[in-house]
């Protein structure tokens, strides 16, 4: 029998054939979304999947290959060939989820307003985003006196092996800010955290403009793959 206009066939493995509190969508509203496996969040991103496979399997083909939502942020397009039925669209769904989640975790920051007590503090909240960046970015933490955060900005955006902030610009805004010391950080696309010679001589020219105008630059940090290196906690700040 032909199909009529818009009638769809549905697969014997759709979702749409499983038990209702079994189907990814259903359970999400029922249980809430911390009672959903990776997979079947992922699931939910995808909305079908492909001919004799249902989202949750092609999810599940997806995190295998991945293992993890951190590791597929460092994909591009290519990684992603080999899944029949992913095609543009939800790959950019799962792209804009991962992004979503970075920045939530950076906007609870500043709401909250956190002290910042050590380097730590501020790669825990930096790291998620910065790691996976392939070109440099350089980051400012404005700090109050009470060393929370005021703001978190982006400085500068480079290629690969360049990114060039400028020191006026960046005391100019802790100024309007009111801020009383600043932290920066920058990401190495490569991996090493070792400071080049630009990055010390960066960090000299914004402590001594700091200094002149009071505003106290507490550390420099390069975030690497998983690690970094601050200039405060290896006794090197000017």
């Amino acid at each position: 029998m032909a199909l009529k206009e818009n009638q769809k066939v549905i697969h014997k493995d759709s979702i749409r054939n499983w038990p209702e509190d079994d189907r990814p969508r259903e359970k999400l509203l029922k249980k809430g979304a911390s009672a959903l496996s990776d997979s079947e969040l992922l699931a939910i991103l995808f909305r079908t999947g492909s001919r004799g496979v249902s989202a949750v399997d092609l999810a599940r083909k997806v995190i295998k290959k991945f293992k993890t939502f951190q590791d597929m942020s460092h994909t591009d397009a290519r990684d992603w060939k080999e899944f029949k039925g992913l095609g543009n669209a939800k790959i950019a769904h799962i792209q804009a989820a991962l992004e979503i989640g970075k920045r939530f975790r950076e906007d609870k920051v500043k709401k909250g307003k956190q002290k910042i007590k050590s380097a730590k503090d501020i790669v825990e909240i930096l790291m998620p985003r910065m790691r996976d960046l392939k070109t440099e970015v350089f980051k400012v933490v404005y700090l109050d006196s009470n060393n929370r955060i005021i703001n978190i900005e982006d400085a500068a955006t480079g290629t690969v092996n360049h990114a060039m902030p400028i020191v006026r610009e960046i005391i100019h805004s802790a100024l309007q800010k009111f801020a009383v010391s600043i932290i920066c950080a920058h990401n190495h696309p490569g991996g090493s955290i070792t400071p080049s010679p630009q990055d010390k001589n960066f960090t000299k020219e914004l402590h001594d403009a700091g200094k002149l105008m009071n505003v106290q630059l507490i550390d420099h940090i390069i975030v690497g793959n998983d690690t970094y290196f601050s200039f405060a906690d290896e006794g090197i700040l000017f």
